[in-house]
């Protein structure tokens, strides 16, 4: 308890994955799949990686020049690049800012987060490609953040914190035979066992009966089922028929009337 840390100072999926950072199994395909990366940051990159933000969930439409007017507030920025597409060349939704003094990285930092820019609200953090040891990105299963409905929600940094982890004290049961042993030796006499497993037999039984009972009824029950749907299905198929027979006197009847008239 005295390492908890709401941030992580280090990625480790497994650790990620969980909500406290406590889980020792993973419990979704992609933290298997990010266990086992190797991943290695984009030597291509240039720029102090301690001096650049990150900054996703833009509006696609949102340009180099917009970003530049807005951060520009907190210092001197050295370099914006808008991350596009190779292909279309349009937005992927994140940037990364590059400042010239740490002071104004820091402002941004704290006052751009969930700063709204062209009606989206926008994510800002620290660049950790190059900084947080161990990072996987969120293509390869790692990353943070991440939404409810995917089911694969990444704790430990600043969108989604580890919660602190709550200790319970390990209660033993004498039930199942975790208390004392003179205790143990106590409840579970020989007569003791012999009458549980009369009456796991009479369970089984019992369980074996009620299961065929119910085979029955839901046998009984889908037969009446199809004899209730065959005659819906009868009386559908006569309905259609007699709203076929009066459509089509209907049009013989217009059609003998304009006749009339035409004469």
């Amino acid at each position: 308890m005295n390492e908890w840390a709401p941030i992580a100072k280090e990625y480790d999926p497994l650790k990620a994955g969980s909500i406290d950072g406590t889980d020792e199994e993973p419990h979704d395909r992609a933290i298997w799949r990010a266990m086992l990366a190797r991943y290695v940051p984009n030597k291509g990159v240039t720029g102090d990686p301690h001096l650049t933000l990150f900054v996703a969930r833009l509006n696609l439409q949102t340009t180099e020049e917009k970003l530049k007017e807005v951060f520009s507030r907190y210092g001197d920025i050295r370099k914006i690049c808008l991350v596009r597409d190779l292909v279309t060349g349009f937005s992927k939704g994140y940037a990364f800012i590059e400042y010239k003094e740490e002071r104004a990285l820091l402002k941004a930092h704290r006052d751009a987060n969930r700063l709204v820019i062209d009606q989206h609200e926008i994510f800002v953090d620290f660049e950790l490609e190059r900084t947080l040891k161990g990072w996987i990105p969120r293509r390869l299963g790692g990353g943070f953040g991440g939404k409810k409905e995917s089911g694969q929600l990444r704790f430990g940094g600043r969108d989604r914190p580890f919660r602190k982890p709550i200790n319970l004290p390990t209660m033993k049961s004498d039930f199942y035979g975790e208390g004392p042993v003179e205790k143990r030796e106590r409840s579970w006499s020989r007569e003791g066992a012999r009458d549980w497993r009369a009456r796991d037999r009479n369970h089984e039984r019992n369980r074996d009966k009620r299961w065929l009972e119910r085979e029955r009824s839901w046998a009984w029950g889908e037969s009446d089922q199809e004899k209730d749907r065959d005659s819906k299905d009868e009386r559908s198929r006569g309905r259609e028929k007699k709203d076929r027979e009066r459509k089509d006197r209907e049009r013989d009847n217009k059609k003998q009337r304009d006749d009339d008239k035409h004469r």
